[in-house]
């Protein structure tokens, strides 16, 4: 994978003219990249030295850099680049998943994937900005200025891994004088990818914001079904429908461990999702989940295109009770789990932000495709006690041994932790 990303990585365009082509464009990408997936800062500073000191480093028999770009260098380099030149990337990784039969776990409801959909910030300044940046009046008077995305991932209630998929970035458009939101970010990303993922037989999951007729259209007509987040306030049409009539319920008793919870499903179709003659006909699903003494520890609505019956509802709530997942085991890991989503690594005057972002998407993805295909990579974190153990020694051997490729870093982390070797390993 590293060598089909550096492929894709020489035909990044260049901005600059003439002979002052001392570092490659794919040397500097790279570069940045290391860096996420080392979930290290200061790698390419220890390679540096490495290189001075032993001739050779990591970052060229790890990643195939051939001459590391100081850090102005890699972001005077990168600033043109759009994220776009990155998406073949993301969608080779899917292909070698579902190739390698690994996505076939992550089916849900109906055999369908399900992909989640959610905005999330990951730039933010009050001095620091530029052309691409939103923006926000706080009370104060003072502007906001920062930058953020829509992640589709794919999750799954059974699988505790999310595949990342090409994200959508939220930013002023052209001849558009509104500021960019999510839900129309949602919709280009539906209008440039959807066919691309459509085949493979996907239901959107994801919150309030997005069940609203006009993208729950788009989203037919882009062939993929939707379960979604469908509140009392943004939605009263559905809700004056239902008031009143006896709903088909079906009923759960669960055992906790601790405690026994009551899960008391309600459901109709066919309900107009908004007020008016051409309103799109939706189905209504409603889960709460009650103790014994009576308190509500869980309550939500979903609507829906899939038909909802007695034995239906509870795997449509779990597929749509799934779209936590792009929060925590997406976003919120991006952000606090090592990657660091949110901190300034450069923001540049065109694109630099939000390519080193993708960059930074791409580095989760890479780490959840060893993950699932990976035998020397799944053994070592299964006996290494936590994901922060496993970069903490990737970064100290990287500091002060040379590996001559992944493998033979990945077995040498296998002996020094006496395990067996996978079988048809070196």
């Amino acid at each position: 994978m590293v060598e089909i990303f550096r492929q894709q990585l020489e035909s990044l365009p260049d901005k600059r003219t003439g002979k002052n082509s001392r570092y490659g464009m794919e040397d500097a990408a790279m570069s940045a990249f290391s860096v996420f997936f080392t979930q290290s800062p200061s790698f390419l500073s220890y390679q540096r030295t490495m290189e001075q000191t032993k001739g050779r480093s990591n970052a060229q028999s790890l990643f195939g850099v051939h001459k590391i770009p100081t850090d102005n260098h890699i972001r005077d380099l990168l600033d043109p680049v759009q994220p776009k030149e990155m998406f073949p990337v993301f969608e080779t990784i899917l292909e070698t998943i579902e190739q390698k039969g690994k996505l076939q776990g992550f089916r849900g409801f109906a055999n369908n994937l399900l992909m989640a959909l959610d905005g999330t910030e990951y730039f933010s300044s009050k001095q620091i900005h530029c052309h691409h940046c939103s923006s926000r009046k706080m009370k104060s008077g003072e502007i906001h200025y920062f930058h953020s995305v829509v992640t589709p991932v794919i999750v799954s209630p059974h699988q505790s891994q999310v595949i990342p998929l090409v994200p959508e970035f939220i930013v002023p458009q052209d001849g558009n004088d509104k500021q960019d939101c999510e839900n129309t970010a949602a919709k280009r990303w539906l209008l440039q990818h959807g066919s691309k993922y459509s085949a493979f037989k996907v239901t959107v999951l994801g919150d309030d914001l997005y069940s609203r007729q006009p993208l729950c259209q788009m989203l037919l007509e882009q062939q993929f079904n939707f379960i979604l987040v469908c509140r009392p306030e943004s939605h009263p049409t559905i809700y004056e429908h239902i008031e009143g009539i006896a709903l088909p319920t079906v009923v759960v008793n669960k055992w906790t461990g601790k405690v026994q919870e009551t899960y008391t499903y309600q459901y109709v179709n066919g309900l107009p999702i908004k007020d008016g003659d051409d309103a799109l006909l939706v189905n209504w699903c409603e889960l709460t989940v009650t103790r014994p003494d009576g308190k509500v520890v869980y309550k939500n609505s979903f609507a829906t295109n899939h038909l909802i019956t007695e034995q239906t509802v509870v795997e449509i709530v779990l597929a749509g009770r799934t779209r936590w997942k792009v929060e925590n085991e997406n976003n919120n890991t991006l952000k606090t789990k090592g990657y660091n989503l949110e901190h300034n690594f450069g923001h540049g005057k065109e694109h630099l932000a939000s390519f080193l972002a993708t960059l930074n998407i791409l580095s989760l993805l890479f780490h959840t495709l060893l993950e699932l295909v990976d035998d020397k990579y799944q053994l070592l974190r299964s006996h290494l006690p936590t994901r922060k153990t496993f970069f903490n020694d990737l970064r100290a051997l990287t500091r002060y041994l040379v590996f001559d490729s992944w493998d033979h870093l990945l077995t040498f982390m296998i002996q020094g932790l006496e395990l067996d070797l996978p079988p048809n390993s070196s």
